[in-house]
């Protein structure tokens, strides 16, 4: 096995990505090393190496969605890792490190631990050959699942199917609305289908991502505004969607989405943005008794729910990679997100 490898390191916003070698990092006590044989690009990746967002140390390599095979075990990990994992394994990793006993984590909600780091912001992460991850940080990929799903499967399908399955709860016969159908929210349209929601509303400014969002889906596709509300009512029967998901992190979409629930209904929020929200008075809450959650990340559990999906062939998500680029041009994998270049859903580097 070769004692140096390449990966794509971040020095500074704005810098571009650059493809250095690097010592093969070598697996601690409890650890395993990883050949990486996918690597998604997510917004996140965006809002730290482009916009400025903090990460925990620089120069470190970003990449959290990451699939691969189990190159070496570390210390203290037996040659039988949980599921049968060894060497030569095909894998794929949950990208938040938890510290397991929480109240948080002792409850199933793994996601929001107070202790949570994440691989390819705290630690170094998948745009490199290699890269060294807790092994209970594992997760079993099949043979039916290509890597380069089972790498996007980790956030972009695994973080809305914690979102209106563990957060928001749809249940059969709901109106769920989907507002933002990006990365996150195409894969969302098709998970409120597979809950049974109708209809499923997909609303975007983006023509394309509307189209998008019929073509996996989508019952009805909206632009925002106004007219978004009276079509849903209309779709609804005057009532208003049970679920609206969010998806973007800005204030104007929160509210709109806001405008869109029933009496009763339930408004999840899952976009990250730094700037405050505005919604309806308390007393419109009070009165409708509706509810605003919060939706952060996924746990182990809906990963692997996602990859049994998947494998059954239930949820197709061939499609949803839409570029793909080796491990020299990361860096321009990263810009195409941004840039929007190619209207990109998800893009992967396979190193």
């Amino acid at each position: 096995m070769p004692e140096t490898m390449r990966a794509a390191r971040f020095h500074e916003p704005g810098r571009p990505l650059a493809t250095e070698s690097l010592p093969r990092p070598e697996p601690g006590p409890g650890e395993v090393l990883l050949q990486v044989r996918a690597a998604g690009v997510c917004g996140s990746d965006v809002h730290f190496a482009i916009e400025g967002s903090p990460v925990g140390f620089v120069p470190i390599t970003l990449g959290h969605e990451v699939a691969g095979t189990v190159a070496e075990l570390g210390p203290d990990v037996d040659g039988a890792l949980e599921d049968g994992l060894g060497v030569g394994a095909r894998v794929v990793v949950n990208a938040v490190l938890t510290d397991g006993t929480c109240p948080q984590c002792l409850t199933g909600r793994s996601s929001i631990c107070a202790s949570r780091t994440l691989v390819g912001i705290h630690r170094d992460g998948g745009l490199a050959e290699f890269v060294a991850v807790p092994a209970r940080a594992l997760v079993p990929l099949p043979d039916e699942v290509p890597f380069d799903v089972g790498a996007i499967v980790t956030d972009a399908v695994a973080t809305p199917f914690h979102a209106l399955t563990d957060v928001a709860r749809v249940r059969a016969g709901e109106a769920v609305a989907i507002v933002g159908v990006g990365g996150l929210g195409l894969h969302a349209v098709q998970i409120a289908r597979l809950q049974g929601a109708s209809p499923v509303i997909a609303v975007d400014p983006r023509a394309s991502q509307r189209t998008r969002a019929a073509e996996v889906g989508a019952d009805l596709v909206l632009e925002p505004g106004p007219g978004a509300t009276e079509a849903v009512l209309a779709a609804t029967g005057g009532a208003g969607a049970d679920v609206a998901a969010e998806f973007v992190g800005r204030p104007e979409s929160i509210a709109g989405a806001a405008e869109l629930l029933r009496t009763g209904g339930r408004l999840v929020i899952c976009g990250l943005g730094a700037d405050p929200i505005t919604l309806p008075p308390p007393t419109v809450f009070v009165r409708r008794e509706l509810q605003v959650l919060g939706s952060y990340g996924f746990t182990t559990a809906s990963i692997r729910s996602v990859l049994g999906l998947v494998t059954a062939g239930r949820l197709d998500l061939s499609r949803s990679i839409t570029h793909r680029f080796p491990l020299d041009e990361a860096d321009k994998a990263l810009q195409t997100l941004h840039q929007k270049l190619g209207e990109p859903q998800r893009v992967v580097v396979l190193p």
